[in-house]
C-alpha cells in the first residue's frame, strides 16, 4: 500500500482546550535550526524539577517508514486549536483513515443506534461463520472532545480478528462531561449482552478510549454486571489527579511539536467537569480492581501517556489481574493508527491475537 507521506495522527490531545482570549494575540515563533540545542544539558532545581535538553537520535531499530515519519518537522511553538478547528481536522483525518485502512482491511460499515446511542458497526469482509457469536466493543480515542478512532481502531481489529466491531459514538466533552461517555458505553454493553454471552465480548480503546475502557470496567463491577472476556487499554491512564513523568517529556508527536510545562491542575477539566478527580470510576487507579478480566496494555516509549499506561497496568497487577504490557521503542502516541507503519500493523496484530486468545479460550 502506498500511503501519502503527510498522513497525520491528530488523535488524542487529551489536554486540548479552547484557546484562552488572553493568548489570542500572542505571537508564536517556532525554534529554527540555528537556535536548536546541539548538546545535552541538565539542571535539577531545589524542588527536584529537571530543566534539561537532550539530543536524541531516531532509534535504528525502527522501520524505514517509522524513521521517516519521526523525521517530519513540527513546530514547537504554535497556537492551540479551537475546539471547532480540532473537530474539523479530526473529522477530515478519520475520513481519510477509513479509506486507507479499508484498502488493506476489507469491511462493511453501518451507522446505527444501540440503546439510543449512535454506533458504527464494522464487519470484516468476509465474516467467518464460527465468529458470528462474538463481538468487540470499541471506545474510540480523541481527547474526549472529538472522534479520531472509531475507524482507525475498529477497521484493522475487525479484519485481524475476523470479528464484528461495534464502535460507540459516545457523547463528547465539553458539552457532555463525565460520566456521559461512561453511561453511553455501559448502555451499549448492556444492549450487547442481550445477544452475546459476556465471554464472547471484548471492550477496548485507544487514548481517551483506553481511559474510558478502564472506567467502564470499574462501572460494570460496581453495577454487578458480568465482565467481558478481556480488555484492551491502549495508551491511556487511570489517574486524573496526578500527572506522570512522560506527560512532561513528550508531546502528541513524541519529541517534536508544542509542549507546555505541566501545571498543578487536574487533567482535562472539560471532561472531568465537577467530578472528584479521585472518583473511583473517573480515575480507576483508586478503584478496587480485583476481579477485572485479562487486560492488554499497549504504549510506546515516546508516548505522553507512557507513564499513565504503565502505572495503571501496575495497579492491575497489584490487584491480581492478568495484565500484560507491550511498549514499542521510539514511537509516539497511538502510532498504530497509521497503516503506513509496519509497527502499526504489528501492534494491531498483537491486540487482535490477545482478544482471540481470550475469546476462544
Amino acid at each position: 500500500m502506498n500511503l501519502a507521506p503527510n498522513f497525520t495522527l491528530p488523535c488524542a490531545a487529551l489536554f486540548a482546550l479552547l484557546l484562552p482570549p488572553a493568548l489570542a494575540a500572542q505571537q508564536y515563533t517556532p525554534t529554527a535550526a540555528a537556535q536548536a540545542p546541539n548538546r545535552d544539558t541538565s539542571y535539577i532545581d531545589a524542588q527536584g524539577a529537571a530543566h534539561v535538553t537532550r539530543v536524541v537520535p531516531v532509534p535504528q531499530t525502527l522501520s524505514p517508514q517509522a524513521r521517516q515519519y519521526l523525521a517530519r518537522p513540527m513546530p514547537d511553538q504554535e497556537p492551540p486549536q479551537t475546539l471547532a478547528e480540532r473537530r474539523a481536522s479530526t473529522d477530515a483525518y478519520t475520513a481519510n483513515a477509513r479509506v486507507e485502512w479499508s484498502k488493506i482491511c476489507p469491511n462493511q460499515i453501518v451507522e446505527a443506534k444501540m440503546a439510543g446511542v449512535p454506533v458504527r458497526i464494522v464487519t470484516p469482509d468476509p465474516l467467518p461463520e464460527a465468529k458470528r457469536d462474538m463481538v468487540l466493543l470499541n471506545l474510540h480515542g480523541g481527547g474526549f472532545n472529538s472522534d479520531s478512532g472509531s475507524y482507525t481502531e475498529s477497521i484493522p481489529i475487525a479484519s485481524y480478528t475476523g470479528i464484528k466491531v461495534v464502535a460507540v459514538l459516545y457523547r463528547l466533552a465539553p458539552e457532555h462531561p463525565f460520566p456521559a461517555a461512561v453511561d453511553d458505553s455501559v448502555a451499549v454493553y448492556q444492549e450487547l449482552l442481550k445477544t452475546y454471552a459476556p465471554s464472547h465480548i471484548v471492550i477496548y480503546g485507544t487514548s481517551a478510549g483506553a481511559i474510558l475502557t478502564a472506567e467502564v470496567a470499574v462501572k460494570l463491577k460496581q453495577l454487578g454486571l458480568p465482565m467481558p472476556a478481556a480488555l484492551g487499554v491502549f495508551s491511556g491512564f487511570g489517574d486524573f489527579a496526578r500527572t506522570g513523568d512522560s506527560a512532561s517529556l513528550f508531546a502528541l508527536r513524541g519529541l517534536s511539536g508544542h509542549l507546555d510545562p505541566p501545571g498543578a491542575e487536574p487533567h482535562d477539566p472539560e471532561y472531568v467537569g465537577g467530578a472528584d478527580p479521585r472518583d473511583a470510576v473517573l480515575s480507576p487507579i483508586y478503584a478496587d480492581l480485583r476481579g477485572l478480566p485479562p487486560t492488554l496494555f499497549v504504549t510506546s516509549e515516546r508516548d505522553a501517556l507512557l507513564s499513565g499506561t504503565a502505572n495503571l497496568e501496575r495497579a492491575y497487577l497489584t490487584a491480581g489481574v492478568d495484565a500484560h504490557l507491550i511498549v514499542f521503542d521510539g514511537l509516539p502516541h497511538a502510532f498504530w493508527y497509521n497503516p503506513a507503519l509496519p509497527e502499526a500493523i504489528e501492534a494491531n496484530h498483537f491486540m487482535a491475537d490477545f482478544f482471540l486468545k481470550h475469546l476462544e479460550h
